[in-house]
Parts: C-alpha cells; structure tokens; sequence
C-alpha cells in the first residue's frame, strides 16, 4: 500500500509540471527578454483569474536564476484590485520555455510558453492540461488577426477556444 501511494504521489506531482500532449515548449527561449510586464489578452477561466480584467504579469529575473512572478488584476465583482506574488523555476534547461510555477507554498504548475513573437512581443502558455490557456502581448491591445491566429493555433493543438475569455483593459 505505501509503495502504491508513492507512485500515485509521484505521478501527481510530475503531471502538475508536465507538458500537454501535441504542445512544445519553445525552445533558444531567451529569458532576460523575457522578463518584464505582459498583459494578458485571453485565457480560459479558472477560479483565481474569476472576474478579473486589465490583468498584467510582471517578471523578474533573480540572483539565483528563478523568477518572481507579480500577477496584478481588477476584480469587477469587488470593485478592487488583486495580485498574486509566485516564484518560478525552469523543469529542465533556461533555454527552453518551459517552467513550473508556484503561487501557494510549495505546489507548483506547469508554466509552458509554446509560441513566441520573433521580437518577444506575444506568448502562448499553457500549463500541464489543455484545460491552461494564456494569451499574453507586450500592449492592452492586439490586431483582430492576431487574435484570429491564436484561435486558430490553439484550435489546431486542441484547446477548447470556443471558452476563451478576452480580458478588457
């Protein structure tokens, strides 16, 4: 029995920082450009991002290579600002995309960038499931087109778009 709940903890653990089936993390991933503040232009629901807009992700390298996270958002429902402060760390190599991130003690989710902007402009994320879906801009605002591409780029990777929520600002 206690060999039986190690595997079961371990294949839990694992699959919080795992990558989903079809997406690939971007690999040369430069992570000083990376840094900085992105607003977040779609995603799908979850209860920490429930009733937020004009949200924003802010990061900054650290001395000892993980990076603080300051996710920042109006809640409409509440009338109020939120934030979230996290810390992330890379899964494998800095040179890929992909991390894990925790914003509660020592839980940590899978935090994978599939798609970058030739000039760190816009990122796809994703985290260990299908069911994370993050579109992020260097600007509050983005083309139709590029919101067209993205729908289209997730549909073909099998997200459900049809849930998207685009966040006002």
């Amino acid at each position: 029995m206690k060999n039986l709940l190690t595997i079961l903890l371990t294949a839990t653990l694992f699959s919080c920082v795992s990558v989903p089936e079809n997406v690939e993390p971007v690999s040369d991933f430069n992570t000083q450009q990376y840094m900085g503040t992105w607003y977040e232009i779609a995603r799908l629901d979850h209860w920490f991002e429930r009733d937020l807009n004009q949200i924003t992700a802010t990061y900054e390298l650290q001395e000892n290579g993980t990076v603080k996270v300051l996710n920042r958002g109006f809640n409409t429902e509440k009338d109020k600002w939120s934030e979230a402060n996290g810390k992330a760390k890379f899964v494998g190599e800095s040179s890929t995309g992909h991390l894990k991130v925790s914003f509660f003690g020592p839980f940590y989710g899978s935090y994978v960038v599939f798609e970058l902007g030739d000039d760190y402009d816009y990122a796809f994320i994703t985290g260990n499931d299908t069911d994370y879906l993050w579109f992020l801009s260097r600007t509050p605002t983005v083309s139709d087109e590029m919101k067209a591409y993205f729908i289209n780029r997730v549909t073909e990777l099998g997200f459900p778009a049809d849930e998207l929520i685009f966040v006002e600002h």
